[in-house]
């Protein structure tokens, strides 16, 4: 990712308003409740850069030459590391006021579930806030590598996600080994996804990795009515959950641990995710 100071934007601090980039706004009826939506995205921590208070770091981009006004955005880290990579770098400055401004500034996990109400109720204020998703490199190379070996297009991938499936018998769901549940997970990461494949590949020869967007995701939770979305699960990275591990209590989300599964019986919805 560009570093701020190259971008020549102006650093600042702004009130919590929330991710318009990422999530499409203007969804239709609900397929899903909202709260079940949210409920589902509050799996995944998402990693903001903030002041002591929880006010996230914003950066200005310039007027576009159509006259509209300049746009202030805040970025929205799915790798908890590479936030905390990017913030070292900005302390690295030797801009005066920005080493200042920096100074106190941290890693804060969100679960992505609070993100995306914020959305929702800012999405017809003019004034808000533009958050960008900033995937995790390892896992965007890393689907950008499989969408090209089946001949996929790449563009517009924002966030991957990894979907264990079978040509012939859908995607693979698994049961949660604490309570016996049937899910179908979506991985976050490559990494957690190939482990499944691994378990799997034996009884299900043809499993593969499909590669979404989150966007399509949480567009297909918003406009489908299919029974099998009710068991849709969004598996956030165990690197994650590793990086949260080790911060201060006070500083973790309120996320669960990564699902411990055990492969079930292949499902086969009547709809994909977006692609």
């Amino acid at each position: 990712m560009k570093s701020l100071v190259r971008w020549g934007t102006t650093l600042g601090l702004v009130g919590s308003t929330l991710l318009a980039t990422v999530f499409s706004g203007n969804a239709p009826v609900l397929a899903l409740p909202d709260q079940q939506i949210t409920e589902k995205l509050n799996e995944v921590p998402v990693f903001l850069i903030t002041n002591p208070q929880g006010v996230p770091l914003t950066r200005t981009l310039p007027p576009a030459q159509n006259g509209q006004k300049s746009t202030t955005v805040a970025d929205v880290f799915m790798n908890g590391q590479e936030a905390q990579n990017f913030l070292e770098q900005l302390r690295k400055q030797k801009d005066p006021k920005l080493v200042e401004m920096v100074k106190t500034l941290q890693v804060k996990p969100v679960p992505m579930g609070v993100v995306y109400q914020k959305l929702r109720e800012d999405r017809n204020k003019p004034d808000r806030v533009l958050f960008a998703l900033q995937p995790g490199q390892q896992d965007l190379q890393g689907a950008i590598t499989l969408l090209r070996q089946k001949g996929q297009e790449v563009k517009g991938l924002i966030v991957p996600v990894f979907i264990v499936q079978s040509a012939d018998k859908g995607y693979v769901s698994v049961k949660r080994k604490s309570n016996n549940q049937e899910i179908v997970p979506l991985f976050l990461s490559q990494k957690d996804a190939q482990g499944l494949l691994n378990q799997v590949k034996k009884d299900i020869p043809k499993a593969e990795i499909q590669v979404v967007d989150i966007e399509g995701v949480i567009q297909t939770l918003q406009q489908k009515n299919d029974e099998w979305l009710k068991q849709v699960t969004l598996v956030p990275s165990s690197e994650s959950l590793e990086y949260i591990s080790k911060q201060p209590r006070t500083n973790a989300p309120n996320t669960v641990a990564t699902p411990n599964l055990k492969p079930n019986n292949a499902v086969t919805p009547p709809t994909q995710p977006k692609k």
